[in-house]
């Protein structure tokens, strides 16, 4: 073979090489198109079912406080008010007030369906304010219901046959009567951000699984973060290299890759059925997610220490410190910000865990606001599971609104550690 045609060959296969790289970069280009052309499908889907949520219907009353209807002792104490007053049939007198020509017994009652069925906690509250409003008539603008809510938005067709709707005619009739007499505004839904759930849409919010949720990561930051990292620090500092090391250090990998469901499982039968700790409190689901989320903090952990020189460790002992000292006024406080982040980085994926808290009953209808860590409570996740399975188109939109708030956190605790990598992080 002449040395052209070895040249020729030589350069033929380049040629392949070439080709054959240009068609995996054009492979890897095309698959971050797609996975970035999904991520925005599933955005655009979330935030467009979600966003209308962050805005409520209200419908402007004129409310007589009538002390017969609201105060029928004229004991004039708040408490008997409270447990004696018809404050939703205040609400209903205001409602035929505002439509006089509404006699029948089941027009009345579609009437009355305008409001929300929590107006008259909204009028309650608003007597507690300002307990001079009895005996006086003021206009007020109390909670629409639902399906007003969902009509006002658009997410019910009105050019739907009227059978095929849940919202009748006549009830648009009503609701473009008050928004011809600026009586029907939208407003920020100030509820969804400070309320806990509730079996009305209208009056769901979040506060209360967000509390929960806060105080089943303080439980799980306070717990797995020490014991994390003094265990990273044992197993690659000081723990001998043999078989029972060996063996810690396999499962602490296994236990990364434990479906989380199984945790759960484990909290269910130790915590609860063994310890009889309460169910559905953020103690219990703290302690859950710390038995998660402790693989991933030991082995960031590990790995932050890794990443410190030697020449720190062999500088510290030859100028006399020892060894305990070599690691905890050197090693560490170098290690501490790849730690934090490992850290953050656990805590943002105990914060979307659903199915190991579902096990510890987490799942209950909650709707006080929880006041410490062994109180009732729920978490966003579970709160977004249980919207998902509700069927009112309202709770479609909240759902999503929930979501779009989860994501925020997600995001916000997934930024701050790379922050703080990008802040700290030392390069050797």
């Amino acid at each position: 073979m002449s040395n052209q045609e070895s040249m020729n060959r030589v350069r033929a296969g380049l040629a392949r090489r070439y080709a054959a790289e240009r068609r995996f970069r054009m492979y890897g280009v095309i698959a971050i198109l797609l996975s970035l052309a999904f991520l925005l499908m599933l955005f655009v889907s979330i935030i467009g079912n979600g966003y209308t949520a962050f805005q409520q219907t209200y419908i402007k009353l004129d409310v007589n406080f009538d002390p017969a209807m609201l105060d029928p002792t004229g004991s004039g104490d708040m408490k008997i008010i409270n447990r004696t007053g018809d404050f939703q049939g205040v609400i209903k007198q205001a409602l035929r007030d505002a439509f006089p020509g509404v006699t029948k017994r089941g027009d009345k009652r579609n009437l009355y369906g305008l409001v929300s069925g929590g107006a008259g906690f909204e009028l309650r509250d608003r007597l507690h304010a300002d307990p001079g409003l009895m005996g006086r008539t003021v206009s007020i603008w109390v909670t629409a219901d639902a399906e007003i809510d969902m009509v006002v938005k658009g997410h019910i067709d009105r050019e739907v046959p009227e059978d095929d709707r849940r919202v009748k005619d006549q009830t648009i009739a009503w609701i473009d009567a008050l928004v011809a007499e600026d009586r029907l505004e939208k407003r920020f839904n100030i509820t969804f951000f400070t309320a806990g759930d509730s079996r009305n849409p209208e009056q769901a919010g979040i506060w209360g699984a967000a509390v929960g949720s806060v105080y089943t990561l303080i439980v799980t930051l306070v717990l797995s973060f020490p014991i994390g990292v003094a265990a990273a620090i044992y197993l690659e500092e000081f723990a001998p290299t043999n078989r029972f090391t060996d063996f810690i250090e396999v499962n602490i990998n296994n236990l990364a890759a434990v479906p989380s469901i199984v945790f759960g499982l484990l909290g269910l039968a130790v915590f609860i059925n063994f310890f009889g700790m309460p169910r559905s409190a953020p103690m219990v689901g703290g302690l859950v997610l710390t038995l998660m989320t402790l693989p991933t903090i030991i082995i960031a952990s590990r790995a932050a220490l890794k990443s410190v020189p030697p020449s720190i460790r062999e500088a510290a002992l030859g100028i006399g410190a020892s060894k305990m000292q070599m690691v905890f006024h050197h090693v560490l406080p170098l290690a501490m910000p790849g730690m934090l982040t490992g850290a953050i980085i656990g805590m943002a994926q105990a914060l979307g865990e659903t199915a190991p808290l579902l096990m510890i009953g987490m799942v209950a209808f909650i709707v006080d606001i929880p006041g410490g860590v062994f109180d009732p409570s729920t978490v966003l996740p579970v709160q977004i599971y249980l919207w998902a399975d509700s069927p009112e188109r309202a709770f479609v939109e909240r759902t999503s609104a929930a979501i779009m708030v989860l994501l925020a956190f997600l995001v916000t605790m997934n930024a701050l550690a790379v922050l703080l990598r990008k802040r700290f992080e030392k390069r050797w």
